[in-house]
């Protein structure tokens, strides 16, 4: 994958949050809460604060402004005021010379909390009204008419569990004050516009006085996207110290204090006629989102809206609920919501086909959406690349001639099984959430030829600064050297939205093009009247100027730097919305995405029903990209995103204490490495796809083949039903340990 970062990466050059030298930089630690429930009788922090090395010790009573973070609703106190909600809520900051003695303060801070029952069970919060929001239903078409139409009608409980973003930068931040009570803070986070916004709350100055500065992230995944309490800490302290001050969470106190990807439970019903087709399908959906709304309500959106998967589904009924209780507020994950949304039908066909007898690659080809299906919200399809991924997939993988080798492989072996799955994608690229649709660039033209550009992307290792850097170049027809992407700054780029649900390339690569195509008219016409030539025949290719197609000897250094002479404006500031979006909540209809990006992908593995131990044999997938912008990045996407997936499914399992502790820390937690990966990993990007909806014709890329990664749960639940055709499948991860219970022990595991 070409980075632009790759060769520092390499050498160890590439610059973090902390790495940034800072002289007389004080440390920040954070004192929390040990009880997942409870009311705050009284706290002392004397002792603490008298402590060697201690600058100061701050609680709620200490915030100069609105001692709030809450992304959707201001339901989550920077500071615990007078009660706590889950295991890790921060109670107060202590601050000191070096972290050692921080959190040795930590120790003598006195809090006196009275325990409460807390609630940490998704479907009880939902039956006692604890929710985030409203409950959420939709239907389309007429359900329960189509039920008793249906020849098969089946029911189930599903569940999904957790993941750790495990991202290799914890989460931190660096303050710097500055004149006139301003501040400058460094920070690994995903959202500049909202994080701006929260400091600027907290610290109750104007958001003109506050600058938040992005290089990179080492690895977000969605876990830098909303609690801004690591980043907004700091920067009270610092605000307050007029000293620079920074916090850097360890592993484990990361793990077990920050959000994950939501568990789920699902209740569903799924009807089908005699030849396969699907009919009518109910599902619930509980989210476990945990103690403050976050951005769960918005996760539980876009589950909301992929629930009937890469599938028409004409008679549906959804229900959602955003269940609170008493964990770590969870947060967004790559695939936001989607996954959760995609396995419970996946789920559903493939133990459908295991009842009924049916062929589940069949079954799933059969109900496939194609141009003009309607998706439940109203919105008709046309551009549908469902069944071309799967055609140019079984073109490839051969998925009848596999599936019959696994059945006579399993016909044959009594002590291995080996499982098969095919997944299809379908994944609307946008913003939920209309407003988040925009993105702004500013781009310079130096005098000497160079390019700077400035936008509210996020780098965090996918690529989407080297893809920015593609269309500034392409635009301006210049040679890629000459272009540089800067900072995320929010002094140069105001309100961005996060970079996340996919659309970082997209939003902020069409303002680049947008701002590159107006600099770029303006120094054609301006090389048309030094050359005397019609505008209309002159180009700029390869740093060169062409007059109908001709070399006009004015090359592009040379070019800037007489306009400059002439004065003619080289800095450009370009603004994209994305068209036509909307949706009514009320009605639960409209357009929410602008296209989708399809996919399908098979899975292999062979199961040891001895040891309940698997491997991933073979996993084969094809793509939608688009006209992709760069191949190797949108492949290493593809790459990292399935294997991200697979350990979801699989292997990366968290556990919590009856009281909502985090058992589970880095020396437990096990993510996939190279010896997990399939011996054959074949990745296609499908041929000939545009997309007029996005820049360049490209489409997303680093959330959706996330979804295949449900692959390799379904794979060895096939194997698992070879092995015992009477008993379901655990849940979701599927790990080694369940498989061997449900293979040896007296009852199947429920995934708990």
């Amino acid at each position: 994958m070409k980075n632009d970062d790759t060769l520092m990466h390499v050498r160890g050059t590439s610059q973090f949050v902390d790495d940034i030298p800072v002289p007389g930089c004080l440390h920040a630690v954070l004192f929390t809460s040990p009880v997942a429930k409870g009311l705050i009788r009284s706290l002392d922090v004397s002792k603490a604060a008298a402590a060697p090395g201690v600058a100061a010790v701050y609680t709620h009573k200490d915030v100069p402004g609105l001692n709030q973070v809450g992304h959707v609703f201001k339901d989550q106190p920077l500071l615990a005021v007078d009660a706590v909600e889950y295991i890790g809520q921060p109670i107060a900051l202590v601050v000191a010379d070096c972290r050692r003695n921080a959190k040795k303060a930590l120790k003598l801070i006195a809090a006196d909390i009275e325990k409460l029952e807390p609630m940490l069970d998704p479907r009880a919060a939902a039956a006692a009204g604890q929710l985030h929001g409203k409950k959420r239903v939709q239907t389309h078409g007429d359900p329960d008419a189509a039920f008793a139409g249906c020849k098969h009608v089946l029911e189930g409980r599903l569940a999904s569990g957790p993941q750790e973003h495990f991202y290799f930068e914890t989460q931190r931040a660096l303050a710097v004050p500055g004149e006139h009570d301003t501040i400058k803070v460094y920070a690994s986070a995903q959202s500049p516009g909202a994080f701006h916004h929260h400091l600027a709350e907290v610290l109750g100055i104007p958001m003109h006085k506050v600058e938040l500065d992005i290089r990179r992230l080492g690895g977000g995944f969605g876990g830098k996207e909303s609690t801004a309490v690591w980043i907004v800490a700091p920067a009270m302290a610092a605000f307050l110290l007029k000293r620079p001050v920074k916090l850097a969470l360890e592993r484990n106190d990361d793990i077990a204090t920050t959000g994950k990807r939501h568990a789920y439970e699902y209740d569903y019903r799924l009807g089908l006629d005699a030849e396969g087709n699907i009919l009518a399908y109910d599902i619930t959906l509980y989210q476990h989102a945990g103690a403050c709304a976050d951005i769960s309500t918005a996760v539980l959106g876009r589950s909301f809206l992929h629930v009937c998967g890469s599938y028409r589904i004409p008679n549906i009924r959804v229900t959602g609920l955003s269940c609170r209780t008493n964990i770590p507020p969870n947060n967004a994950f790559r695939g936001f919501g989607v996954p959760q949304g995609t396995f419970a039908i996946e789920a559903a066909l493939s133990a459908a086909a295991h009842k009924l007898g049916l062929d589940p690659e069949a079954l799933k080809r059969r109900n496939l959406l194609k141009d003009g299906d309607t998706l439940p919200y109203g919105v008709t399809l046309s551009g549908v690349n469902s069944e071309r991924c799967w055609a140019t997939l079984d073109a490839k993988a051969h998925i009848a001639e596999r599936r019959a080798a696994v059945a006579a492989y399993n016909k044959a072996h009594k002590d291995t099984k080996k499982g098969l799955a095919a997944v299809p994608v379908c994944f609307g690229i946008s913003f939920a959430q209309t407003a988040l649709n925009q993105a702004s660039s500013l781009v310079h033209i130096y005098v000497d030829g160079s390019v700077a550009v400035s936008t509210g992307a996020v780098e965090m290792g996918q690529g989407v600064n080297a893809k920015i850097r593609i269309v500034a170049a392409r635009t301006l027809g210049v040679p890629l050297e000459r272009v540089r992407v800067d900072t995320t700054n929010t002094s140069r780029i105001p309100n961005a939205s996060p970079t996340s649900a996919s659309t970082g390339a997209d939003l902020n690569g069409m303002a680049t093009k947008y701002a590159c195509e107006r600099l770029r008219g303006r120094l054609i016409a301006f090389a048309a009247g030094v050359l005397k030539a019609d505008p209309s025949a002159v180009e700029i290719k390869d740093g060169e100027v062409l007059v109908s197609g001709k070399p006009a000897g004015l090359g592009w250094n040379k070019l800037a730097k007489d306009a400059q002479w002439a004065r003619v404006d080289l800095g450009e500031h370009a603004f994209y919305a994305t068209p036509d979006l909307h949706y009514d909540l009320e009605k639960e209809q409209g357009r929410p995405f602008a296209y989708y990006a399809y996919g399908t992908s098979l899975t292999e593995v062979l199961l040891d029903c001895l040891r309940g131990t698997y491997t991933l044999e073979a996993v084969d997938v094809v793509q939608d990209v688009g006209e992709s912008l760069s191949p190797e990045i949108d492949r290493g996407q593809t790459e990292g995103a399935v294997v991200q997936g697979m350990g979801w499914a699989t292997m990366e399992q968290l556990r919590y204490a009856p009281d909502g502790r985090v058992l589970t820390g880095v020396s437990a937690y096990k993510v996939p490495d190279i010896k997990f990966l399939p011996a054959h990993f074949e990745i296609t990007l499908l041929k000939d796809s545009s997309n007029p909806y996005a820049v360049c014709n490209s489409k997303a890329v680093g959330e959706p083949p996330f979804v295949h990664g449900i692959g390799a749960y379904l794979a060895v639940a096939d194997a698992l039903r070879a092995a015992r055709p009477d008993r379901e499948p655990p849940m979701l991860p599927l790990t080694p340990e369940k498989a061997f219970m449900h293979l040896h022990g007296p009852q199947a595991g429920d995934g708990k």
